[in-house]
């Protein structure tokens, strides 16, 4: 994959620092971590689901964090469940512990989590505080005789 310069981008932009370092970063594979599988779905207008295969753990094997902008799923299973003494003749149910981190938008909350049938449910919701949502401002501006008109000479 090619890689892309957003430098020029830096200079005609205000406030989307981030935003480019988080498309630069797109570019880095994430150490070609695939496990545990996941799904992102939008549930509503501002409402989003991370489903997680995680079978075999159970809730007390998994612990879910939400700090700033980051939220970060870890599952690791206790050593009397790991099987120790048990003889598999085909071990093919992945039982070690990962951790997965997800970016969060800015003002996306996790609002729960369930364990259902081996999948892990996380429900987001994006809240806009009022103070950011979009308004409208009223131009103040003067009378119509007070308003200076560009006549042009039609030749």
């Amino acid at each position: 994959m090619r890689h892309v310069d957003f430098s020029p981008l830096y200079r005609s932009t205000v406030g989307f620092d981030r935003l480019f370092t988080m498309l630069d970063s797109l570019a880095q594979p994430d150490n070609g971590q695939t496990y545990p599988p996941y799904n992102i779905e939008r549930t509503g207008d501002n409402a989003y689901r991370i489903t997680m295969a995680v079978a075999g753990f159970s809730e007390a094997d998994l612990s879910i964090e939400a700090k700033r902008n980051a939220l970060t799923v870890t599952g690791e299973k206790s050593e009397e469940e790991k099987g120790e003494g048990r003889e598999y003749l085909h071990r093919g149910i992945a039982a070690r512990s990962f951790e997965r981190r997800f970016q969060l938008a800015d003002h996306v909350e996790v609002t729960g989590a369930e364990l259902v049938n081996g999948l892990l449910h996380i429900d987001l919701k994006r809240e806009i505080p009022e103070e950011m949502k979009p308004r409208k401002i009223a131009i103040a501006g003067g009378s119509a005789r007070d308003a200076k008109q560009i006549e042009a000479k039609a030749e």
